[in-house]
């Protein structure tokens, strides 16, 4: 009976719910995973609709969060969803973006420290209510500064965007589409904090690596002394020495 797939209805406002509550409980879908006693890409799958939720899922997710999942019988399903993201974000589809679900290790060089490279995590969802992608940062040492957005996927670049759109003040990432290990290069532009309250245009390389790939994952400010700083750095020198993008100076 555990093994009941529920249906496509249900397992949509199941997996709505579910997203909800790890938005307002600042929790990762990892998280989730581990304490329903899941595996991340099972959790992964259901909730960008791959597969559907079986009850014993349900179940132990209703126990995780200490709240109900299910409908009570005779209530109607959830109206269906929008099916394409806005023009502006690229029309697409839910189907045909799922494969960006999922948890990234995010790297790009400290802004603070030379040499020193600064790891955070990137969540990239689908969201019911607007019909796109959409990201967050997590794990951040300084999370009051963490970012969310939308994510953009053109079919005419070929290029995926993370937009942040605070009150008129953006932040733009700039990622190739993703290589054969889900990996994902390019480049960050925002604004660094100098002096006082002075703000200046900063950009960098970036790397959007999936979680279930990294070996050893280390969150923070990664020194050149600790055993992770190796393989990151390697990762982010590919932004330049692959093509993954250029960075153009004045000098002659």
């Amino acid at each position: 009976m555990s093994d009941v797939e529920l249906s496509e209805a249900q397992s949509r406002a199941i997996a709505q719910i579910v997203r909800e509550a790890l938005a307002r409980r600042r929790i990762s879908r990892q998280t989730l995973a581990e304490e329903a006693r899941l595996s991340i890409s099972t959790l992964e799958k259901a909730l960008a609709g791959r597969r559907p939720f079986t009850l014993a899922t349900t179940i132990r997710l209703e126990e995780a969060l200490g709240q109900s999942l299910r409908q009570p019988t005779g209530q109607a399903p959830p109206p269906d969803e929008p099916r394409h993201a806005p023009d502006e974000l690229g029309s697409y589809a839910r189907q045909g973006v799922s494969w960006l679900e999922g948890c990234y290790l995010t790297l790009r060089p400290s802004f603070e420290t030379a040499g020193v490279i600064f790891a955070y995590r990137t969540e990239i969802a689908w969201d019911v209510d607007t019909a796109r992608l959409v990201f967050r940062e997590a794990e951040r040492i300084d999370a009051p500064f963490a970012q969310s957005g939308s994510v953009a996927v053109p079919s005419q670049s070929g290029m995926i965007y993370l937009v942040t759109n605070w009150h008129g003040q953006h932040r733009l990432a700039v990622l190739c589409r993703p290589n054969i290990r889900g990996e994902m290069y390019g480049i960050l532009t925002t604004l660094h904090a100098g002096r006082g309250t002075q703000l200046t245009p900063a950009s960098a390389p970036l790397a959007l690596l999936p979680e279930r790939e990294v070996a050893e994952l280390q969150y923070g400010r990664v020194a050149p002394h600790e055993p992770t700083y190796a393989a990151y750095r390697a990762h982010l020198d590919r932004v330049h020495a692959d093509g993954y993008a250029t960075f153009f100076t004045s000098a002659p």
